[in-house]
């Protein structure tokens, strides 16, 4: 059974007068009704979902990929790459599969029919929790690039885009840039009721992230003509127990990277040909694999052991070529302003989870313009302080991927399986559910021993 079979037929109707909406409906429903102030809307395009999808997924894991580098050296880090997008795949198959059958519209209401009220009320913490990490590391990077951040390890201040155009001034201090990027940029994008109205913003986001790409493939090619970049370590450096334990630190990191289980219900429910959705889950995979090896490979590359926790901060140097300045800014900017159009996608599904958390029974969001207003100004507020409270986007990678996002990406997903409350797991499916939980609980144990382990041993060596 494939995952296009599952979807409904093909409507060629207008979407905007269908439906009962009852418990297993999506947060966001189909239907939107006159007076929720839409205009017709007969479903989304494959290329519109294709780049919703993709957007969702290159964030800002694709800023950490270059450091785990660092620490699994180029073969086992692109080869994990590949291994997580193949292992994601599986876990989509698995709970639209299971959402067909039982008839749930979305991943909260797929949990809810799985394990009651509580496993819905789990679902939606773990998006609150992964989605409030996630834009919570978008705005720091932003923050990084654009007023600055200093090394933790050698106490180096990286220079920002702003302080090295202008100079230092209290407009440009990270407080103030972060303040300005919410009011004008995230607020206004937050405030689209339909996901499908974000395509063209998505689409833009990608090919930010492509300007970013081809700029640092371009640089790390002219270095390795010129030959000032040395061969980078294949394979991870092991020389004791310590350092094999910290090489689980970047599951969490590679985890985080593709977690975007959360919005394909709503993708889904809006495409025009739902029984494309696994043509579109296969191609944002492709395309974000391939984004993804080619950043960590390039990345890792150019800097080498250099190589920061958020690569971005690593273009402010001089890079060793003609304009390397502008080369480092063109770099820097690129990206923050793909952060800033990724932002909406993911804030998207965490406001509709905080909704149905804290009003299950009320009407749909989208009627309500209040709610929607102090839900979404709420929520961007903690996002914003949180922005400027947490030091580091490892820090919060760490945290998020190691609980949150590895149960939305594999332990959910593998739980639904083996419970096969349907009778519709195979072996396959159950073996794979069993690996897909073991792995997870495993690495991601040792990952927060080993992150725990580091932090006492630097503490004891301050004293």
């Amino acid at each position: 059974m494939t995952i296009g079979s599952l979807a409904p037929k093909k409507e060629k109707k207008s979407r905007k007068h269908k439906g009962v909406i009852d418990e297993n409906a999506p947060l966001l429903p189909k239907v939107q009704v006159e007076d929720a102030g839409f205009d017709e809307f007969n479903g989304a395009s494959f290329t519109g979902a294709v780049f919703n999808l993709s957007t969702t997924i290159v964030g800002a894991g694709i800023m950490a990929l270059p450091a785990t580098m660092k620490v699994l050296g180029l073969v086992l880090g692109i080869s994990m790459i590949i291994f997580m997008a193949f292992l994601t795949e599986a876990s989509i198959e698995l709970i639209l599969r299971f959402s067909r059958a039982g008839k749930s519209a979305s991943y909260g209401g797929l949990m809810g029919d799985a394990f009651g009220k509580y496993g819905k009320i789990l679902l939606q913490v773990s998006v609150l929790v992964n989605n409030l990490g996630v834009l919570i590391v978008y705005m720091i990077i932003i923050g990084d690039v654009l007023s600055g951040t200093s090394s933790s390890g050698s106490g180096v201040h990286h220079a920002g885009v702003l302080e090295g155009w202008f100079g230092v001034h209290w407009w440009t201090a990270r407080f103030i840039v972060l303040l300005v990027t919410t009011l004008g940029i995230f607020a206004p994008l937050a405030c689209f009721k339909r996901i499908d109205s974000l395509s063209f913003t998505s689409a833009l986001s990608v090919a930010l992230a492509v300007v970013f790409l081809v700029i640092t493939v371009g640089i790390t090619v002219v270095k390795l003509i010129n030959g000032s970049i040395a061969m980078p370590r294949l394979l991870p450096d092991v020389i004791d127990v310590s350092s094999f334990f910290s090489l689980f630190t970047v599951v969490p990191v590679l985890v985080t990277a593709y977690i975007c289980h959360y919005n394909v219900h709503s993708i889904h429910n809006e495409l025009e040909d739902s029984t494309q959705i696994r043509g579109v889950v296969q191609a944002s995979l492709a395309l974000c694999s391939s984004v993804y090896i080619m950043t960590s490979l390039f990345g890792f590359l150019l800097f080498g052991d250099g190589t920061l926790d958020d690569v971005l901060a690593n273009f402010d140097t001089n890079l060793g070529i003609p304009y390397s300045s502008v080369f480092n800014d063109a770099v820097r900017v690129s990206y923050a302003a793909h952060l800033m159009l990724v932002f909406p996608i993911v804030f998207f599904p965490l406001r509709l989870n905080l909704d149905g958390l804290l009003f299950p029974s009320a009407r749909p969001m989208v009627l309500d313009n209040m709610r929607f207003a102090l839900v979404t100004i709420g929520l961007i507020s903690i996002i914003f302080l949180g922005a400027n409270f947490i030091p580091s986007i490892w820090d919060a990678f760490q945290f998020t991927g190691a609980t949150a996002a590895v149960c939305l990406g594999f332990i959910f997903p593998a739980a639904i399986t083996l419970k096969d409350r349907h009778n519709i797991a195979t072996k396959k499916d159950k073996i794979l559910s069993v690996f897909m939980i073991v792995l997870a609980v495993f690495s991601n144990a040792v990952a927060i021993y080993s992150d725990a382990y580091a932090l006492f041993k630097n503490t004891s060596k301050r004293e």
